[in-house]
């Protein structure tokens, strides 16, 4: 039996950045991982995902390259080298990791782990306790009930990494983040796509207006997209997929591609046998992230809420420093910003108008909207798009939006306005550069407090 300060069961984004906090801390840090450190996000999510994005981006810029004078023209999409690109990537990102794992002096424990008792996990024959257990096991790929990946014609965003073709049409089941950048990527490479989404309309967890925005995009490049439609049943056909929709319409594409979400990864893991308290498979926490269990603890995925990176990120930094007696402050999950890296790009911070009407009324929120069109980096990179701020009026920013190329590198500042409780006037003396898109933060901010500049009144 090893005894650890603190035992990590999962090295994804929130159990390795917790085991790399505690180990700085001082503490003793044993992190069990059935596949590899980075979990998710590094190998099958966020930068392979990102990495296609890029050079979508790339296939997009040689299109159009004429429109800025420049004679230059896209021959195709090679997938094999594409793929090279991306998994070069992933591969050093994820030597470097391991470098920083290793050199902070925790002990990577490789198999898959059970819980086992309190404070116990088993890997194979070898059983680990810790004086704290943090539970970190991430999430997987969600289907409908009924409809069955095969990772042939019927995909997950695992396989969509791994193809090693553009098929020449795609149906894109769910209208989230992670269907919509596959959709953007999937047609920069020049191929087919029909987006469906059971809710009313596209990335449906933003505020309204920047769906409508993304949706006028998608149709302008040529992405269908079917909203307040529920699928139906898929059946294989000789040249792919053919997906009746509940409405009866059918719908013929090379695949279909199932992005309805991710579940939490605790079946079979012992959680339940071991007394942890689940709902729907999610593992039950307050604030502080604690489970019901002592000296146990829960980060990322399988704990309700968003299913980003670097919110299990910043979990697992507070979990090792709640850990280590320093009482940080709980994370506020309206405060992790979001971004969905489609062209053009959705982000966002803290509450939409519809959150924040809900809660303060009608007359108790103050919005603006600030055109693109008016700043000059914007129209430069021949973008479309806005910056949408949501006040208390006389108040704090308590939501901020935006829709454009690139607009997820502006989501840093959004970010300190928002959780600063800054105001109109707090952000309207500060200057920013000239000629950049993050002049569109401080000009909304301008208009907000009633002196714009390139804003109408």
């Amino acid at each position: 039996m090893t005894h650890f300060d603190v035992l990590v069961l999962g090295a994804g984004s929130g159990g390795y950045s917790c085991a790399l906090r505690a180990a700085q801390l001082g503490l003793s840090v044993g992190l069990v991982e059935k596949d590899k450190v980075g979990g998710t996000c590094l190998h099958v999510g966020c930068i392979p995902t990102k990495a296609l994005l890029h050079a979508a981006e790339v296939a997009d810029g040689a299109r159009e390259a004429e429109r800025y004078g420049v004679r230059a023209s896209l021959e195709g999409i090679d997938m094999p080298a594409v793929n090279a690109y991306k998994d070069g990537v992933v591969a050093r990102l994820h030597k470097g990791l391991g470098g920083l794992i290793s050199g902070r002096g925790t002990t990577v424990i490789e198999g898959e782990g059970r819980l086992t008792g309190p404070l116990t996990v088993t890997v194979g024959d070898e059983v680990h306790t810790g004086t704290d257990l943090v539970l970190a096991t991430g999430s997987h790929a969600k289907s409908l009930p009924g409809l069955e990946i095969d990772g042939d014609k019927v995909i997950a965003s695992e396989h969509a990494l791994a193809l090693d073709r553009v098929p020449e049409s795609v149906i894109v089941l769910g209208g989230g983040v992670i269907g919509c950048e596959f959709a953007s990527v999937w047609r920069s490479f020049g191929a087919e796509v029909t987006i469906v989404e059971a809710l009313p309309r596209l990335v449906p967890a933003e505020d309204a207006a920047s769906s409508k925005a993304l949706e006028r995009a998608f149709r302008k490049r040529g992405i269908k997209f079917r909203t307040g439609t529920p699928f139906g049943t898929v059946t294989a056909t000789d040249s792919g997929v053919s997906v009746t929709l509940a409405g009866g319409d059918t719908l013929a594409a090379e695949l279909l591609l199932v992005a309805v979400g991710r579940g939490p990864n605790t079946d079979g893991l012992g959680f339940a046998e071991a007394g942890v308290t689940l709902d729907r498979g999610y593992v039950v926490t307050d604030e502080r992230l604690r489970t019901n269990l002592p000296h146990t603890y829960a980060v990322g995925d399988i704990v309700p809420g968003l299913q980003l990176a670097h919110r299990g990120f910043g979990q697992g930094i507070f979990v090792a420093e709640e850990i280590a007696g320093l009482a940080p402050a709980p994370l506020d999950d309206a405060g992790i910003p979001r971004v969905t890296y489609s062209h053009p790009e959705v982000a966002s911070v803290g509450l939409t108008e519809e959150q924040a009407t809900e809660q303060y009324g009608a007359h108790g929120v103050a919005t603006l909207t600030y055109d693109l069109g008016g700043n000059g980096k914007s129209q430069i990179l021949g973008t479309q798009g806005f910056v949408k701020l949501v006040a208390r009026p006389d108040g704090p920013v308590i939501g901020i939006h935006l829709v454009g190329d690139r607009v997820g590198e502006l989501i840093g500042e959004a970010q300190l306005i928002y959780g600063w409780e800054a105001r109109a006037d707090d952000v309207s003396p500060l200057v920013h550069a000239h000629p950049t898109q993050n002049e569109a933060l401080g000009e909304a901010h301008l208009a907000l407090a009633g002196k714009p500049l390139h804003a109408h009144s």
